[in-house]
Parts: structure tokens; sequence; C-alpha cells
């Protein structure tokens, strides 16, 4: 058993925490449908020669970020309620199958955290109630999980952005 597996018991979830996971679980299985296709050559390949963010050189090294920050989102939260969970480390991988098996996982962990925790008050209009985040904004529950949503869709953006600029060089 992983630090990341837990027994929990499942709990149908309403209201907003529902559909924030119901978006979250959309923006990834959208995600999913664009690197599908992807070869290991294309996943690799680096696209972004100028920026200096070594997270969106590669298809592969934003899925590395988009997972690790899947689950840091999590971690934030978990934090925030007493625990002290570190930030994973950032694992690479070499094919796309093992990137949308780890995108399930990374919404799963999600999932039963809400699940375990389907009490949680989720928007905090107390700032000093707030989560405060490595990249120095403040955000309620539902603020964060709001976040990860959009941040899985930007990518998701720049992935399709990579993949056609590489087609248009085949050309």
């Amino acid at each position: 058993m992983t630090t990341l597996e837990k027994n929990y018991v499942k709990v149908e979830l309403i209201g907003s925490v529902d559909a924030l996971l119901a978006e979250y679980r959309k923006a990834i299985n959208e995600l999913i449908c664009v690197i599908e296709p992807i070869s290991e050559k294309q996943l690799s390949f680096v696209i972004d020669h100028t920026t200096t963010d070594e997270d969106c050189k590669s298809i592969q090294t934003i899925l590395t970020h988009v997972i690790c920050s899947g689950y840091g989102y999590i971690i934030y939260i978990e934090n925030y309620l007493g625990t002290n969970k570190p930030r994973l480390d950032k694992i690479t991988y070499e094919n796309v199958n093992n990137y949308i098996e780890q995108l399930n996982l990374m919404f799963e962990y999600s999932l039963n955290f809400f699940q375990e925790n389907s009490n949680l008050e989720i928007e905090q209009l107390d700032n000093t109630k707030k989560i405060n985040v490595i990249w120095g904004q403040q955000y309620d529950i539902e603020q964060l999980v709001e976040h990860a949503i959009v941040h899985i869709l930007r990518h998701r953006r720049q992935i399709e952005k990579f993949i056609k600029h590489e087609n248009m060089q085949k050309e």
C-alpha cells in the first residue's frame, strides 16, 4: 500500500462538490482524448525550445506537471485540514498509456478525498481561513478545485497547439 492509498467508505457526493468533480472528470477525459493518439516520439519531442519553464517544453513535461499538480491541489487541502503530507516528486513516463493511467489515478485520489471528507465546508469568505499556495494566491477549497479544473483545460489547449504545430511542421 502506498501513501496515496487508503481504505474509505464511498459516499455519494451532492451539490457543489459533485458538480466540481464531474467537471474535473470531464476535463481529464477531454485531455485523455487529445493525448491518446500521441506516439512515444511525439510525447518526448521538445516543441518549445525558447521557454524557460521546464514544465512546458514537451507534451511529456506538460503531462508530468499536470499529474503532479493534480495531486498537489488535494495535498494542499489535506494539509490545510491538519495532515503534513509532502508534495509528490515528478515522475516522467515514456508512453501515453502510463499518463492516462496516472491521470485516472489522480482523479480517483481526488474523488476518494472528497468521499472521505463529504462534510467539508468548501466555500470560505474569511481570508484568514483560506489556503495559501506557493505561487502566492489564497483559495478556499472550492476555488482550489476550480483552479485544478482550469489547469487541466489550459494544458489540454497547450497540448492541442503543440500537436497542431508539430503536424504543420510535417507538411
